[in-house]
């Protein structure tokens, strides 16, 4: 069987245990259905409300937006899977899913570097941030993320769905993704391989340096200032952000960078789930729990609209 008659693959899910399925769904509805209503909330605030245009909300609300996207390419057709026993998903099905999946992911990984750029310049140079920062960069800056994440996307896909598939059909996961295509297929990867690290290291990596180095400076920054209530409240502005890049990074970087021979198929799942259809939903919990002007915006916004309901 190789790509040229290959018609569809079979989806091995996230468990066998056919007794888990609905607890299973009900759960990852309720996710997923979190995970709109936050990131959508996050999009209409910063949209609406005039306090919210600024650099730092346009950053998060492009967060919200990736979130929602790539968690929508895979968290739907699992829900869908817990209730069918057909999970087949087909050859291009299969390739657009994965596309739609890397290009966000890769995005997300280009805002959070974005988002820590925006941070090191907010505290490092305050009186200079209303210039540095203005609008027209911080649009060309997401314009450049998005360009890059969908290049990124099409040159994984492309190089994946080239490969000829002989040994099977069942993809050992809940998605396509890109280690476990690798499985199936009966040519030579090492070029893949090689397309894959370079790439990962281009946008993960890169984007990781540039976070550790923008926080570098931000904690000498934090440190020369004298007042405890104004370290305090410039590391406030940066917790969320420091937050959210753990997760995401420490659980990309455990996925895709670590030796073949380490890789299990549970351990590998359960990552997935994670990062996939865990952080998504956690982003607007992270970046609004302990936002106090974005929670003013909230109540502001929830009050107008009992206001009109009267």
């Amino acid at each position: 069987m190789n790509k040229s008659s290959m018609i569809e693959f079979i989806l091995a899910g996230l468990t066998d245990r056919t007794e888990l399925f609905i607890p299973l769904f009900i759960v990852f509805l309720n996710v997923y259905i979190t995970t709109v209503v936050g990131n959508v909330g996050i999009i209409t605030l910063s949209l609406v409300d005039r306090h919210l245009h600024k650099p730092m909300y346009l950053f998060l609300s492009n967060l919200s937006f990736v979130d929602l996207m790539y968690s929508s390419s895979v968290t739907p057709k699992m829900l869908r899977d817990f209730l069918s026993h057909a999970k087949a998903i087909s050859f291009v099905g299969c390739a657009l899913q994965m596309y739609v999946f890397v290009s966000f992911a890769t995005i997300e990984c280009l805002i959070l570097g974005l988002m820590a750029y925006d941070r090191y310049v907010a505290i490092c140079s305050p009186l200079l941030y209303s210039v540095r920062m203005n609008i027209i960069l911080c649009l060309r800056l997401l314009a450049a993320a998005y360009l890059e994440g969908f290049l990124t996307a099409l040159i994984h896909t492309v190089s994946v769905f080239c490969l000829h598939f002989c040994r099977s059909n069942i993809i050992d996961h809940f998605f396509c993704d890109i280690p476990p295509l690798f499985k199936l297929s009966c040519s030579d990867i090492s070029i893949n391989l090689i397309v894959l690290v370079v790439l990962g290291g281009l946008s993960t990596v890169g984007c990781l340096i540039l976070i550790l180095v923008s926080y570098t400076y931000i904690v000498l920054a934090i440190l020369r200032i004298r007042s405890s209530k104004g370290r305090y409240k410039a590391f406030k502005t940066c917790i969320s952000h420091m937050t959210a890049v753990t997760i995401f990074y420490g659980t990309v970087l455990f996925m895709y960078f670590r030796p073949s021979s380490s890789y299990a198929l549970q351990q590998d799942r359960v990552a997935s789930v994670f990062y996939s259809i865990l952080i998504p939903m956690l982003n607007p919990l992270i970046y609004t729990l302990r936002n106090e002007e974005f929670r003013k915006a909230l109540k502001d916004f929830v009050r107008g609209l009992r206001c009109k309901s009267f």
